[in-house]
């Protein structure tokens, strides 16, 4: 290779010396990327923080959205005690005298001589001197005529007739199919009872069977005015349900018709009190029927409670409904004919209402109710001593159909509830009361007696609270 080669290949390999030049990264300024870091990190809190406060200010607005609040006030019932004295139901005078503003039933009639009214032609007995002994009674016997009799109807059907008041028709409709892939309509219909009005809407008691599955739910009137309604809740154990009914869908003229009707003391009702049935006891709405209560005794067990059976001698339907109502015109028992024992079938028989306002009240308020699925009794002291059983809520019965909450808790039937959520059961009333005060979804603790051998053990279990559909 001559000199001029090797002078080319020379200036060649430093022509292109830099190919083989090694590149280093630029050196990081660490001072720089906390900084960016920093920012970030900062960024994202401010913004986590207008997130929440924004959240915050918007949760009540969406909230009402998507699920509307109970309008006016929420609905209290207060509870109903037996009144002071010998505590026989339907001896005292309650609910067997007019309502206000009615006339006295036990005020003579027109043609009977009152000693009240002799003497001054006023109608009121002169007030006796201190010194003075008042005169004794002058009783006038009269035989009763027919017309009498009919005075006396007449007096309860105004009675009737006002609480009528009170009464609508709720029908239910329902789409089906037939054999030929047809579609059409069908209607339940059963009466309801206003029980409230708070000037926004009406709440009508009335029964699940009637709503059950419903599409629509329409109310009539008395007047036959014809407004929708909606379902507020139900019970899927005892069968009632709460409606409403939006006052801005009702006419001025309707409103002026209708009132709430008042939902008295049934602990006070007992064999030969007078009551009257209403809504739709023969499945003909607005029906008036008589008579008295044959017995008030009689209690029949649903899950979780048991209630007083009102047993009269009105001939009604199996298939009616309504309400008992006592001379006051207020509500004294709940016409459920499924309550019924297979010979009181062609009679009217209703549950105790003062033994359904809790349940009422939680369904006015939209509330569902709380559910563990036993049915129990009382162990009474005298029980206890004659059986060897301690004292508490004996569990008769599990709800294992369906898996209730009772049965995944653990509980036995022969189990012996003695303390709720640490709270001490010797009656029904007290475990009825307290579980209503719990929640779907909440946990509760029963403390219970199980025989084992000779002898019983305490036992702790726990329950998931759930609802009956």
């Amino acid at each position: 290779m001559d000199q001029k080669e090797k002078k080319e290949q020379r200036e060649n390999k430093e022509e292109y010396a830099f190919i083989t030049e090694t590149i280093k990264d630029k050196p990081v300024n660490k001072r720089r990327l906390a900084r960016k870091a920093g920012w970030t990190v900062l960024s994202g809190l401010l913004f986590g923080l207008a997130a929440c406060v924004a959240f915050v200010a918007a949760k009540p607005k969406l909230e009402t959205l998507m699920e509307p609040q109970p309008s006016g006030d929420p609905v209290t019932i207060p509870r109903d005690q037996l009144p002071e004295g010998d505590g026989e139901p339907g001896s005292g005078e309650e609910g067997q005298q007019g309502g206000a503003g009615e006339e006295n039933p036990n005020t003579p009639e027109e043609g009977i001589n009152n000693p009240a009214q002799e003497g001054n032609g006023s109608g009121a007995a002169e007030e006796p001197d201190d010194d003075e002994v008042p005169p004794a009674p002058i009783f006038i016997e009269r035989d009763l005529e027919a017309r009498d009799y009919q005075l006396l109807l007449n007096k309860l059907y105004a009675v009737g007739k006002q609480a009528n008041r009170s009464v609508v028709t709720v029908t239910g409709v329902t789409s089906n199919i037939d054999w030929f892939d047809s579609a059409y309509e069908s209607e339940n219909q059963g009466s309801g009872i206003i029980i409230r009005d708070d000037g926004q809407e009406l709440l009508i008691l009335t029964e699940r069977r009637v709503i059950n599955n419903a599409e629509a739910i329409n109310i009539t009137f008395h007047n036959n005015d014809v407004a929708p309604a909606e379902v507020k809740k139900y019970d899927g154990n005892t069968g009632i349900a709460i409606i409403s009914v939006k006052q801005e869908n009702i006419s001025p003229e309707t409103l002026d018709k209708i009132e709430a009707v008042e939902l008295g003391n049934s602990l006070i009702v007992g064999q030969g009190t007078v009551v009257i049935a209403i809504g739709s006891p023969l499945e003909s709405n607005y029906s008036i029927l008589t008579g008295t209560v044959t017995s008030s005794d009689y209690k029949v067990s649903a899950w979780d409670s048991d209630y007083t059976v009102f047993t009269t001698d009105i001939m009604g339907s199996s298939r009616g409904s309504g309400a008992l109502i006592n001379l006051n015109g207020e509500v004294v028992g709940l016409i459920l004919q499924d309550y019924s024992s297979p010979g009181d079938r062609n009679t009217i028989t209703a549950l105790s209402i003062s033994e359904l306002k809790g349940l009422i009240e939680k369904l006015s308020n939209g509330e569902a109710i709380p559910y563990l699925g036993i049915k129990v009794s009382t162990v009474t002291e005298e029980i206890s001593q004659q059986h060897g059983l301690p004292q508490g809520v004996y569990v008769k019965n599990v709800e294992t159909e369906f898996s209730s909450p009772a049965m995944e808790a653990g509980l036995q039937e022969g189990d012996v509830i003695t303390e709720l959520n640490g709270e001490e059961m010797q009656t029904i009333e007290q475990y009825t009361q307290m579980l209503l005060s719990l929640a779907p979804e909440q946990s509760v603790k029963l403390k219970v007696q199980r025989q084992s051998g000779e002898g019983y053990t305490e036992l702790e279990c726990t329950a998931v609270v759930g609802v009956l559909k």
